[in-house]
């Protein structure tokens, strides 16, 4: 009896002692873990979970900062660091202590948007990136890491995405983002300093579901998306109890048809499918896969995203200027830099949702765009050459980001005169001069108070296009580039394309 009274005693204090420990532990955000980087030259901001009323103490690089945990959170701030490529250990300290091993501080970006910035350095979306081997069997940069997040929606906000960090070698950088790594790499290259890689991405997503529902509802032009939205969560379960009536006569009619455009070979009809939850639509990847990463110390964001967008051009030209504030006002440092990629040619992408762009860089400042009318693919709408598009990114940023005095965008359209019958055309980043490669200019066209735009005679005159057609005798309007699939020759000496434009935007 003595012996099972005392066995009793050890398991009860063995219990106590593991709840008390469990309920107390120090808990950092997983971003705060093994390999991360940190930002350089500004406050870092460290935070996690522990007990209510339990003292936290981070130690890291000669600084020493405590706190107490309230409400179960904790949160503290580091002075600004300086970039460090040699690894650190920062150490936490409640109840419990935790070890954080090979930091290094330089620069941090966000990587978002939808597939051509998912598309990793593996996929085959159907075909590989461009290079891809030699791409792999040369990726060994143990000063560049990523953080991913999982694809995952929210109608509330997420506090962790519950992931790690990865240092970029030959094997992992097969999962890494490619127009990311291309990006830091090129980047990493320019400045020597550690690249951290935040990505967070999802294919087929409309911008609406990357910002906040707040933001949606306060913009008249942008709450019927959250209205729309909302009806469709709730006549969800209807549409499926009406879908799983008729599924049976719809595969049946499926398969015959199937098989029919087979023996044809004719474009095979698409097997049906019941109808897709809405939930986590409009704000919802913010909430699981923007907000996880706030208020993470960061340098700016690249952003790769509008197909899902291209049929609604008209709203994403209020709708991406209001993600991009949004971010940066949730964020609370400021006016980061916002560089985009255009979206590439492709016979489903329309120039309007190029145009709205493009027109968001007058917007929004401290912005910059990647055109990429070179690197598309009239079929596949994940074009395989990424790494023009990493590099122009990483351009913007040398100039946007740390102020160095080059060139980083193609021509873009500033404005335009008539004189007598032609159009004389002037541009914003001419660089060192333009250039019509391999021949005369193509890809403008001309209309008069008609509006019927026929192809047009385009020559280069100092830092401004003439254009002129015989069969319009007084010009009104120029286009160039407009249509899906822009194929032209247009660029400044520094290799960088025009992007497409029109002057007469509605």
């Amino acid at each position: 009896m003595k012996k099972n009274g005392l066995k009793n005693v050890l398991t009860c204090l063995l219990m106590v002692l593991f709840l008390s420990q469990s309920f107390a532990l120090v808990k950092p955000n997983s971003l705060f873990s093994n390999n991360m980087v940190l930002q350089r030259g500004v406050t870092v901001p460290i935070w996690g979970t522990a007990n209510d009323g339990e003292k936290v103490t981070v130690e890291f690089n000669g600084q020493k900062v405590t706190t107490v945990a309230k409400d179960g959170k904790w949160k503290v701030s580091l002075k600004a660091l300086k970039a460090n490529n040699k690894p650190q250990t920062m150490t936490i300290t409640g109840e419990n202590t935790i070890k954080i091993e090979n930091i290094l501080v330089g620069e941090v970006w966000v990587c978002s948007g939808q597939s051509n910035m998912e598309m990793s350095i593996s996929s085959a979306w159907p075909k590989p990136i461009t290079n891809v081997k030699e791409e792999i069997e040369n990726a060994n940069y143990p000063e560049i890491r990523q953080y991913h997040i999982a694809k995952k929606a929210s109608d509330t906000l997420v506090s962790d995405a519950n992931t790690t960090w990865v240092v970029c070698d030959t094997t992992t950088i097969k999962d890494f983002t490619a127009v990311g790594y291309f990006f830091g790499r090129d980047l990493y290259k320019s400045l020597k300093v550690p690249i951290g890689l935040l990505f967070t991405a999802w294919g087929g997503t409309p911008a609406e579901n990357w910002t906040t529902r707040t933001s949606l509802e306060s913009n008249p032009e942008l709450k019927p998306i959250v209205d729309a939205y909302e009806r469709a969560v709730k006549n969800y379960p209807k549409a499926v109890e009406n879908y799983k009536k008729i599924q049976d006569s719809l595969m049946a009619k499926w398969k015959t048809e199937y098989a029919d455009a087979r023996l044809a070979k004719k474009p095979l009809p698409r097997r049906p499918e019941a109808p897709r939850n809405p939930a986590g639509g409009a704000g919802g990847l913010y909430n699981a896969m923007i907000n996880p990463l706030i208020p993470y110390a960061i340098k700016g964001a690249i952003w790769y995203q509008g197909e899902a967008n291209s049929g609604r051009a008209k709203v994403y030209r209020t709708l991406f200027p209001t993600m991009i504030n949004d971010w940066r006002k949730n964020w609370n440092q400021g006016e980061f830099p916002f560089l985009f990629v255009q979206i590439a040619p492709h016979q489903g992408m329309s120039p309007e949702i190029r145009e709205a762009q493009l027109l968001t860089l007058s917007k929004v400042p401290n912005t910059g765009m990647a055109v990429t009318t070179d690197c598309g693919d009239s079929i596949m709408i994940h074009p395989t050459l990424k790494q023009p598009v990493g590099n122009r990114l990483q351009l913007a940023a040398r100039a946007l980001a740390y102020n160095e005095k080059i060139e980083y965008s193609g021509p873009l359209y500033k404005g335009f005169e008539v004189k007598d019958n032609t159009i004389e055309i002037s541009f914003t980043h001419t660089g060192k001069g333009l250039l019509a490669k391999d021949g005369d200019l193509t890809g403008f066209t001309i209309a008069g108070d008609d509006k019927k735009f026929v192809s047009a005679k385009a020559v280069i005159k100092g830092d401004k296009i003439i254009v002129s057609s015989s069969e319009v005798a007084a010009p009104k309007a120029a286009r160039f580039g407009w249509n899906n699939i822009p194929v032209n020759n247009f660029y400044n000496i520094e290799g960088l394309p025009a992007s497409p434009f029109r002057t007469d935007v509605d």
